[in-house]
């Protein structure tokens, strides 16, 4: 629902709600052109993590990307089947997979970083440089604070 003269006055100046149509709008936009480039959010999470962080088993990126058991896996197998991860049992406990970025998910993943650049262009595309810089200093306070209370 866009902020017009339809949207109640009550919820037009509060942040929350505002929050929520901006995740809402960001999420259609990086939908849209991850597909086009023949990906998913989770896709970006995992081949992210990967790179940052290293090999890791399914259920460690589970945690770290905060994406549910199933949804890695079933992530994971669209990546394996395209290349650019491996799985190779971890030597410390067979039942267990290690998944490894591969060079061409690596490729893949500063394709997506590329995209995901013009997907924040496109969804700030109203504010200036500093105004993007401070609205994203001031969500990872808030995101910071309510990620880190107990």
């Amino acid at each position: 629902m866009p902020v017009d003269d339809t949207t109640p006055t009550r919820l037009k100046g509060t942040p929350s709600w505002l929050i929520g149509q901006a995740a809402m709008h960001g999420h259609r936009i990086l939908t849209e052109r991850f597909a086009a480039a023949g990906a998913r959010g989770y896709h970006y999470r995992l081949l992210a993590a990967l790179q940052e962080f290293g090999p890791a088993s399914q259920a460690t990126l589970g945690r770290c990307t905060a994406i549910d058991r199933s949804d890695v896996v079933a992530a994971l197998n669209e990546l394996a089947a395209k290349g650019l991860i491996e799985r190779s049992p971890d030597p410390d406990d067979r039942r267990r997979n290690i998944i490894t970025l591969t060079p061409a998910g690596a490729d893949h993943l500063d394709h997506l970083t590329a995209a995901l650049a013009e997907i924040q262009d496109a969804l700030l595309a109203p504010l200036s440089a500093p105004e993007r810089e401070q609205l994203t200093h001031l969500l990872a306070r808030v995101v910071a604070h309510h990620t880190t209370r107990p």
